[in-house]
């Protein structure tokens, strides 16, 4: 059995505050962010209080919405300012 990588510190936080500041509510960040299904609400919910962390291909997503790279959003040494 291998150990688990290391998670961002901040990544929860940061794409709580992109939603935020969008003023928009967790399934309307979904369809923002152009997830299909089985994406729901409860998937953002689950980022943002950090019981999960999105795959690569969501986290794409946020970082184009944004027009960030997505080392602003796993680097806890970056500032996110969009």
């Amino acid at each position: 059995m291998g150990y688990a990588r290391p998670r961002p510190k901040h990544l929860a936080a940061k794409l709580l505050k992109i939603r935020r500041d969008l003023g928009i509510s967790q399934a309307a960040m979904v369809r923002r962010l152009g997830l299909g299904k089985p994406y729901t609400y409860c998937f953002i919910s689950k980022y943002e209080l950090d019981k999960n962390e999105p795959p690569s291909m969501v986290l794409l997503a946020y970082a184009r919405l944004i027009g960030v790279s997505v080392d602003v959003l796993i680097d806890d040494d970056r500032e996110l300012e969009f």
